[in-house]
Formats: structure tokens, sequence, C-alpha cells
């Protein structure tokens, strides 16, 4: 089995499914923008989210891999004034997603629940191939392909803190003299 580098943050397996990707044929710094993006969303808004990206209806915003990104208007949402359209990544994402929501099928979590816990992106090695320049030189022509992995976990139900507790709450953060100096006040009184 695979070791997965976002491994740890999965604590419940019965409650997440997983699916990776490996040697994408994709630039890894627009894959990395669409991971940043997506990373918390519930998966049926990460659907439609990446289908009104396809539309160029939203955006993609880039905030570390911006140089030479243009500005778009549709950023402002995301407080960002960078961002594009980044149709192939979105392609091997949305498919990898789907591979992650048929493995939750399998395990039998319910599909509504899901969220995406975290995306791993990182550097495949380069694909080397060489461009001819001027006065017969050459010179490399690489491509950045990439390694993704996706962990979706089911929401967990939030549980209220218990209020019960307030005798202990008030020895917090007291040292043992202290401690001992409360109790034997609190058995005078």
């Amino acid at each position: 089995m695979v070791r997965y580098a976002a491994a740890a943050v999965a604590t419940n397996p019965e409650k997440t499914s997983r699916a990776r990707g490996e040697y994408l044929r994709t630039h890894f710094k627009n894959m990395r923008e669409v991971a940043a993006a997506l990373t918390g969303l519930k998966l049926t808004k990460a659907y439609t989210y990446l289908s009104d990206v396809k539309d160029h209806k939203r955006v993609i915003p880039f905030r570390r891999f911006s140089g030479g990104v243009g500005r778009a208007s549709q950023a402002k949402e995301f407080k960002a004034t960078q961002g594009r359209w980044p149709e192939k990544s979105i392609k091997f994402i949305l498919r990898l997603l789907k591979n992650a929501e048929a493995n939750a099928d399998a395990k039998n979590i319910d599909v509504e629940d899901l969220l995406i816990k975290s995306i791993v992106v990182q550097q495949a090695p380069k694909t080397r191939r060489r461009t001819y320049r001027a006065h017969g030189r050459i010179n490399p022509y690489q491509g950045h392909p990439t390694h993704v992995e996706i962990i979706l976990s089911a929401s967990d139900v939030e549980v209220e803190k218990a209020t019960d507790a307030v005798a202990t709450t008030s020895l917090a953060g007291l040292n043992r003299r202290q401690v001992a100096r409360r109790r034997i006040e609190a058995a005078r009184a």
C-alpha cells in the first residue's frame, strides 16, 4: 500500500476516503492554486465551484504563484486581485474527486456529508525535452508534472463542551502549592 503524505490528517480511517494521482501532466503551480481554493469545501460545493470555473463564471485565485498572472475582477470574491481558469488542472482534480467519492461510497460513507479535508500537491520529476535556439544552441524544454493526494472526510458532528466542571477549571494554571492552599481555605470555609 502506498504511503500518503497527509495520512496523519485522517484521524478516523473509517470516515475518510482517499485518492491519488501520480505524474499528472498538468502544471504544478496551477494545480497548487486549485488545491488551495478547494481545501475545506464540501464536496458538492466543490463540484459546483469547479463547473463554474470551467464555464469562466468564477475564478481560481492565484496567491502564491502569481508572477505574471493577470488581474481578474472575479477574484474579488476571495479578497484577491489575480486569478485564472486552469482548465487542465480542473479536469485532473475532478477525476480525483470523483474517484475519492467512489471510494467513500464503497466504504458506505454518506456522500452528502463529505468534506475536502486536505489536498497535497507535490512536484513530480520534470519531463525533459529540448528546444532549438539561434546560432546552433539548444535549451531545455521541461514539463512540470505533479503528484496529487486528496483526503475526503465525513463532517463530524460538533459536540458542545461540558460546563459542569467548574471546580477543576478554577484550579487550572496554578502550581501545587497554590492548589493546596485553595483546598485548605475551602475546607475552613
